[in-house]
């Protein structure tokens, strides 16, 4: 029980970081990546520390399954890292003590599956527990907008993921990404007739 114990005290006090930055204005930190990121990250540094405990050969052997880890293509995000590091420790662990590899299998569905659940319950309220980023692989649904002068229902969007301000050279590009087909179709009915607005680019998954 004091291992259950332990692992929530993990994941909590990942999400309190996460909390933490994003409240004192990081916004890198609200995005989904980094969201279960923070969550899962604490859980695979448990499971090596446990998984190595006392066994010299072990822990130099697990140095250097994780240090040749290469990578032919760029990693998109901090998530996509962690998941391959994730998928190591749980193979290394299994060969040691499969409990350890069980936990850290059922800790990683839980937190994908609960991080999704309560942005739903978030966004019944109007609100967005995660933001999501245009470069974390779901920029296929995404949206360009071209505008001649601020406007303040695209700024204030939770969706909103970069702003370029050439304002002098009169152009200000907005970039937007959605979970879904439907959140982005909904955001262009919204902002359709708003005065200002020059083009808009539109990419479906």
């Amino acid at each position: 029980m004091s291992e259950i114990t332990d692992l929530g005290i993990l994941v909590f006090g990942g999400l309190l970081l996460r909390f933490s930055l994003t409240l004192t204005g990081q916004a890198w930190a609200k995005s989904h990546a980094q969201t279960v990121a923070f969550m899962i990250l604490p859980l695979i540094t448990f499971v090596i520390t446990k998984t190595i405990t006392g066994n010299i050969a072990l822990s130099l052997g697990m140095i250097g399954a994780l240090s040749i880890v290469r990578f032919r293509h760029p990693v998109k995000s901090a998530l996509e890292l962690i998941m391959y590091f994730d998928l190591i420790t749980i193979g290394i662990a299994t060969s040691v003590r499969t409990k350890w590899a069980i936990q850290l299998i059922l800790g990683t569905i839980l937190i994908i599956f609960t991080v999704k659940i309560v942005q739903k319950i978030y966004q019944k309220f109007g609100k967005s527990f995660y933001n999501v980023s245009f470069n974390e692989g779901l920029a296929l649904n995404s949206m360009e907008i071209f505008a001649k002068e601020k406007i303040d229902l695209i700024e204030k969007d939770s969706n909103l993921t970069t702003l370029l301000d050439n304002s002098a050279e009169g152009e200000i590009i907005y970039r937007l990404a959605f979970e879904n087909k439907n959140l982005l179709q909904l955001f262009k009915k919204k902002i359709e007739g708003l005065k200002g607005i020059t083009k808009i680019n539109i990419n479906f998954s």
